[in-house]
């Protein structure tokens, strides 16, 4: 190759080196930015404070009101919608293997045939199969999922509220107990409401709301108009109802009491 034809980039060795130029903010420029950020928390402030203030003293707010035990709430009409206890649905093979005694274990270690066999679904039963052992040596879980609903309404405010509860958030849970009856038990230890939410209110006055602190600020107060029929609550405010809902529970014992003689 001819190094004498690529291009060349000439330098200078004497050229003077220059700082780049550089723009200086007025002084008070900093201090003006923290200012406006000031206010801006400022007027936010306010605006929800006079919201506040605008609401008539007697307004019903949902998830609190829900949440007063000085209200005499009942509950009725508390039902199921979805029940599964079962010990004959599938699990990974891994959840089998784990839940044989270490002895066990020790006289049937994994191979690779059985690692190849993981994450594969399969029955108690299919899995002693697969070891090689008496199916009575591996416990089979009990799979619980059951889905309900009821309703908690107050005669003086005339206000019912229809709530969904189930024990877990999963396709099922499960439960290593010897029987059905302590399986459901120990499934609803830490049972939940969940989804949907749909409002009866029969009062033109006073005005029922619920409030999302979330949302933007025109958006945060939603009025629950009186109705002859249920009102279904958007999914945000439904939320809203909930997390207060879970937070109070252990305070609000008329839910698990209800819950608990209907699974009875």
């Amino acid at each position: 190759m001819d190094l004498t034809a690529l291009p060349t980039q000439s330098s200078d060795n004497n050229a003077t080196y220059s700082e780049p130029s550089r723009t200086t903010l007025p002084s008070g420029s900093t201090t003006d930015a923290t200012d406006q950020v000031s206010i801006d928390t400022e007027v936010e402030s306010t605006n929800v404070a006079t919201r506040a203030q605008t609401l008539d003293p007697n307004t019903i707010i949902l998830a609190e009101a829900l949440t007063d035990k000085a209200i005499s709430w009942r509950i009725h009409n508390c039902k199921i919608s979805k029940k599964i206890i079962t010990q004959d649905m599938p699990l990974p093979f891994l959840y089998h293997y784990d839940s044989l005694d270490d002895s066990i274990k020790q006289t049937y270690p994994l191979t690779p045939s059985l690692l190849a066999q993981f994450n594969t679904s399969m029955t108690a039963d299919e899995a002693a199969a697969l070891i090689g052992i008496d199916k009575a040596l591996i416990t089979s879980p009990w799979h619980v999922k059951v889905i309900g609903s009821l309703v908690v309404f107050s005669e003086a405010l005339q206000l019912a509220v229809r709530l969904h509860w189930t024990n877990t958030g999963k396709d099922t849970q499960q439960i290593y107990t010897k029987n059905k009856a302590d399986a459901l038990t120990a499934a609803f230890k830490e049972w939940q409401f969940f989804g949907r939410i749909d409002v009866l209110y029969k009062n033109a006055k006073p005005a029922l709301i619920s409030i999302d602190e979330q949302a933007e600020n025109n958006e945060q107060i939603l009025t629950i108009d009186a109705s002859s029929d249920y009102q279904f609550l958007p999914a945000t405010h439904a939320l809203v109802v909930i997390a207060k809902l879970e937070a109070d529970k252990g305070e609000l014992p008329w839910f698990e009491a209800s819950i608990l003689e209907r699974l009875a």
